[in-house]
C-alpha cells in the first residue's frame, strides 16, 4: 500500500467481452488529474488477468468498467481471486449497473459502485475512500 506521500496506484480494466472503452479512458484521465497513478489494462481482460496484473503492479485499488451486463459474474470473480491470493485490494465497479444489483455486488465484496453521470469529484473520492478502507 502507498504512504500518504505517494500517489495511489489504481488499475482500471475492462473485464469480459465489452468493447466500449471511451468511458474507462475518461475515468483514467479523471484519476490521473486527481494525482493518482493509473494502469489501464485495455479491453477484454479476464478476471484472472486483472488479478495477476493488480498483484504484479502492487496497486491500491482496482476499478472495473462494466457495460456489458456481466457484472454479477465477473466482478465477484475478481474479488474472489484476490481473496484466494490473500490480497486485500478493494474493487470499485463503474458502469451500467442496475440498482437491484448494487447490494448484491457489495455483499460479494465490491467496495463501491459508480453509475453513469458520476462527477469527476465523486469518481476520485470514491476511489480514494476505497483505498482508505472507507465504505
Amino acid at each position: 500500500m502507498t504512504s500518504e506521500s505517494t500517489a495511489l496506484r489504481v488499475l482500471v480494466a475492462k473485464v469480459g467481452l465489452d468493447g466500449h472503452d471511451r468511458g474507462v479512458k475518461v475515468v483514467a484521465r479523471i484519476l490521473r488529474d486527481a494525482g493518482m497513478e493509473v494502469i489501464y489494462t485495455g479491453l477484454r481482460q479476464t478476471p484472472e488477468m486483472v488479478c495477476a496484473t493488480a498483484i504484479d503492479e502492487d496497486v491500491d485499488v482496482i476499478g472495473l468498467s462494466m457495460l456489458s451486463g456481466g457484472h454479477m459474474a465477473l466482478a465477484p470473480r475478481v474479488v474472489k481471486l484476490l481473496a484466494d491470493n490473500n490480497v486485500g485490494i478493494p474493487v470499485v465497479v463503474g458502469g451500467i449497473i442496475p440498482e437491484q444489483d448494487v447490494p448484491k455486488l457489495l455483499a460479494a465484496g465490491v467496495a463501491s459502485v459508480l453509475h453513469p453521470g458520476a462527477s469527476a469529484e465523486e469518481v476520485a473520492a470514491t476511489v480514494a475512500k476505497a483505498a482508505a478502507g472507507v465504505g
